[in-house]
């Protein structure tokens, strides 16, 4: 048998006088905000009441200070080797239990009980230390004693090892953390277990035993709500802050764009904050690193510079901030992208799998409504539309009509080869009546000199609905474009440009 203290089995010991040479006095107290019992009808019912316990004593007592009371007196002779529970007179005190244990034992597992036994100051010499915890901790702290002996644990259920961890970080024992981690790991995971996980405090979820867990539970969210129209709006909007959060952070969400992502923030916002305040607190504070600003459309961003969604000083920096990205050469947001930055602020940048992929736009009013278009499409992206689909761009605006742009892999128009499209269109939900002429060119970046080459011109008047534009815009067959010396791909991105003006 290994006897090593970090490792050994020592369960013989446990509350024995004889191999014990202090007594531990636990005096369990009422629960904080107490006297009624609340109903968890699912481990997230039952995460929540744990996080209200957990703030609620928090905010009257620090980690460790406050947990552990030296007696005065020193504990009489002898003793018996069983647990000893006594009902006090005390009204916030329900019951204590004493036992008899071993210092040496729990200062190889607990560096909580190490430091408090060496310290060198008066209560490191103590014989009788009182233990005062909260009734909702009760089962989990004579688990994680059993454990310091044992190196096992009694309990299986997720809430049961949850609150075990927890109890672990409080007093230090990195073996039982990592232990309750492995258990927890190998458990499928389900939406209330995930949610729990991300919701845990703080100093659990830096710890290296517990980061697996929590990643894996960001994984499972990530994948739950990969597809967001397969999603009710009722399931979203019922999703806790650590939800939102996890979902948000996936560079794989699958949504129309980061304007329409944004609308639905804004709806579990408000429907989970009734005060302006707390939801620009929420907004600013907690969810505002996870939105992809550079990604959205100009109309989106300066809506909200003119909104109360963010105080005024954090819309500002925001949306600044992403118009700078918009406009910044395409060498400077490689740089951005490619060199280590913090990940909340490299996720800033990060596209996510966007059905409506974002654009970069300049637009000039005089001396007549013109923009230009930037359109970058990954080699894996263009391969995905072959042999007859399309990706279409964020819609923009170009002398009052919305617009957009659709790449597509079509037949020329001989139908003889597939080849690489380019297309603009107006969008439908305009004005019925409305026509508006429009030159276009189109033009795409090229090997050698890395400039952009026109391809295609021309001119035509819309009304809603309606596209136009170059069935077989390189001139060349699909195998050729998707070769892998094309041309055309540069660092497996195809730019396309698109300059675009209202004819008067």
């Amino acid at each position: 048998m290994d006897l090593s203290l970090s490792g050994g089995d020592f369960r013989f010991a446990f509350n024995n006088v004889k191999f014990s040479d202090r007594l531990l006095r636990i005096e369990i107290t009422r629960s904080s905000g107490a006297g009624d019992e609340v109903s968890c009808s699912s481990v997230v019912d039952w995460a929540r009441d744990r996080k209200r316990r957990r703030e609620e004593d928090n905010s009257n007592n620090k980690k460790h200070e406050e947990a552990l009371v030296m007696a005065e007196q020193e504990p009489k002779s002898g003793g018996e080797d069983h647990e000893i529970e006594r009902v006090t007179n005390n009204t916030s005190v329900l019951k204590v239990k004493e036992l008899h244990i071993s210092s040496a034992i729990l200062a190889a597992k607990s560096q909580f009980f190490f430091k408090l036994f060496s310290n060198g100051m008066l209560e490191s010499e103590q014989k009788q230390l009182t233990l005062k915890i909260d009734a909702s901790e009760e089962a989990a702290v004579m688990e994680l004693l059993n454990f310091m002996y044992s190196n096992s644990l009694s309990v299986t259920a997720p809430s049961a090892l949850l609150d075990v961890l927890m109890a672990a970080d409080k007093f230090e024992v990195a073996s039982c953390m990592n232990y309750c981690s492995q258990l927890l790991l190998k458990m499928p995971m389900t939406l209330d277990s995930a949610l729990l996980l991300l919701d845990l405090p703080s100093s659990l979820l830096m710890a290296d035993s517990v980061k697996p867990l929590t990643n894996a539970a960001r994984q499972f969210i990530a994948s739950r709500y990969k597809n967001m129209s397969k999603i009710t709006m009722e399931e979203l909007m019922a999703l806790p802050l650590v939800g939102i959060e996890a979902m948000l952070a996936s560079d794989g969400l699958e949504i129309q764009s980061e304007d329409i992502l944004y609308e639905v923030v804004l709806k579990w916002v408000k429907s989970n904050y009734s005060v302006v305040e707390e939801r620009q607190e929420i907004l600013g504070s907690h969810l505002a690193r996870y939105i992809r600003f550079p990604h959205m459309t100009i109309g989106r961003l300066k809506h909200i510079l003119s909104s109360n969604d963010f105080t005024p000083s954090v819309a500002s920096k925001l949306v600044i901030e992403a118009l700078f990205f918009k406009t910044e050469s395409l060498a400077h947001q490689r740089f951005l992208l490619a060199h280590e930055q913090p990940a909340s602020t490299s996720r800033w940048f990060a596209k996510r799998a966007y059905v409506q992929r974002p654009i970069k736009i300049v637009e000039f009013a005089a001396p007549r409504p013109q923009c230009i278009i930037y359109l970058d499409l990954k080699r894996k992206e263009c391969e995905s539309i072959y042999p007859a689909s399309r990706i279409s761009s964020q819609p923009f605006t170009l002398g009052g009509q919305g617009f957009f742009l659709s790449a597509q892999c079509n037949m020329d128009h001989l139908c003889i080869i597939h080849c690489f499209g380019l297309f603009i269109g107006m969008q439908e939900n305009g004005s019925a009546s409305a026509t508006v002429t429009v030159d276009y060119e189109f033009s795409v970046r090229s090997k050698p000199t890395m400039e952009f080459v026109g391809k295609f011109k021309g001119n035509y008047t819309f009304s809603r609905g309606k596209a136009v534009g170059c069935r077989n815009l390189l001139a060349i067959p699909w195998d050729i474009f998707t070769a892998k010396n094309c041309p055309y791909f540069i660092n497996d991105v195809l730019h396309l440009r698109a300059d675009l003006s209202i004819r008067l």
